[in-house]
């Protein structure tokens, strides 16, 4: 048996292309070596599903994570890999859908969730779908919008729909540039690997910062 750290050249990379074996240094190289490892392996996209699919609901950490090191590890792999993460995605925001929509009079009793349904319905009032387009879009976390939706019975067709299109640009826009520049840029984020972490965890907050200020 093979396990992902010991895969072959031509079961992880463009037919012709040598793996690329990451060797970052440090702690947080090791985290990073670990997830290339992951991406590689064989339960690389079953965890990918799972990870798009809670972050559409409740997960904090958006699929992109390991989208993105799965697309430089499998390259040849990318447009399968967006598309998992899309359906997992739609999905994920049904059931948040689902969430607000039928446990709606429960979750209005928390000032929390009256707060997020006051300020969808603001937001629709002014902005339309767009408000759906660009959340799904963005580092803003979608949950946010998944659960807001179903508390304001939001159209359930057009809802998908919103989500399939917004979701699908962004995880294809993600899965290709990582397919055509990561295994460029992987040396380089192994070279710098705490100043890109940085990089991503200021992205991840400043969408939570946003969320919270649109609402």
């Amino acid at each position: 048996m093979t396990d992902a750290a010991s895969v072959t050249p031509a079961d992880s990379a463009t037919p012709g292309k040598a793996a690329h074996t990451p060797k970052a240094k440090g702690p947080l190289g090791a985290v990073y070596n670990w997830v290339m490892r992951l991406a590689a392996g064989k339960h690389a996209e079953p965890a990918l599903a799972c990870v798009s699919f809670a972050e559409s609901s409740f997960f904090p950490i958006p699929p992109d994570v390991m989208l993105a090191p799965m697309c430089v590890a499998r390259p040849d792999r990318w447009l399968r890999y967006a598309l998992v993460c899309t359906v997992a995605s739609v999905l994920g925001g049904i059931f948040g859908y689902a969430l607000g929509y039928f446990l709606r009079e429960w979750l209005l009793t928390f000032d929390m969730f009256k707060g997020q349904l006051a300020g969808f319905e603001a937001q629709f009032a002014t902005w339309g779908l767009a408000v759906i387009l660009v959340k799904g879009l963005t580092p803003i976390p979608y949950k946010l919008v998944t659960i807001a939706s179903g508390l304001a019975m939001f159209n359930f067709p057009m809802f998908v729909a919103a989500s399939v299109v917004t979701r699908g640009l962004r995880f294809v826009l993600v899965g290709w540039l990582f397919k055509k520049f990561g295994p460029t840029l992987a040396p380089v984020i192994e070279k710098r690997i705490g100043l890109f972490s940085l990089i991503f965890l200021v992205i991840l907050i400043g969408g939570f910062a946003a969320a919270t200020l649109l609402h």
